[in-house]
């Protein structure tokens, strides 16, 4: 599938407005290109309770799965700050169950960065195998 990287960047820039982050004051936008062509946007949702934050990558991927995609062709991430953010070790988990060297451009004004997901995860856990 031929990615339109500068339209899935603008997307990821549109879902950020909707971040809820009144306790790190960092909002993120993500925008997933589901395998249908549709693209599915996430924010991060704090939460007073720390380990209650979602991270939009996830928050995309749930909204996704909840529309019925399991295939991922691409990923933008969106957040302010002198280098593009790149996704936590969580959202990196959840991530490769669906799509283990998914494409992923991580983007900040004026920089961006893009690498594919098996070279920020290279030893994921895998489903197993009956």
């Amino acid at each position: 599938m031929e990615v339109d990287w500068e339209r899935l960047v603008e997307e990821g820039w549109q879902a950020r407005e909707a971040a809820y982050a009144p306790y790190s004051g960092f909002a993120v936008g993500a925008a997933l290109l589901g395998g249908s062509g549709r693209v599915h946007r996430g924010c991060n949702v704090e939460n007073a309770s720390l380990g209650l934050t979602v991270c939009a990558e996830r928050n995309a991927v749930c909204s996704a799965v909840a529309a019925g995609e399991r295939e991922f062709a691409a990923l933008a991430i969106c957040a302010e700050g002198a280098e593009p953010a790149t996704p936590c070790g969580a959202c990196r988990q959840v991530l490769a169950e669906f799509a283990p060297d998914l494409p992923i451009v991580m983007a900040a004004r004026g920089a961006s960065r893009r690498a594919r997901l098996s070279e920020l995860l290279p030893s994921p856990f895998r489903k197993r195998r009956a």
